[in-house]
């Protein structure tokens, strides 16, 4: 549980990065950094989701 708690953190951060670069390159979603941040944010989903199902399993 303390692994989920600390990967709800990082996906709370790394939201709050894209938004930041979202607003900095004003509304280009296509920048390389927006699209990067965007990258490991659905990483960090992915990684999250595949935890919770292997919970669920067991």
């Amino acid at each position: 549980m303390v692994m989920s708690l600390e990967l709800k953190n990082q996906i709370e951060k790394a939201r709050h990065n894209l938004h930041m670069l979202v607003e900095r390159h004003e509304g280009g979603l296509g920048h390389p950094d927006v699209i990067r941040q965007s990258m490991a944010l659905d990483e960090l989903i992915n990684e999250y989701n595949r935890m919770n199902r292997s919970q669920t399993r067991n």
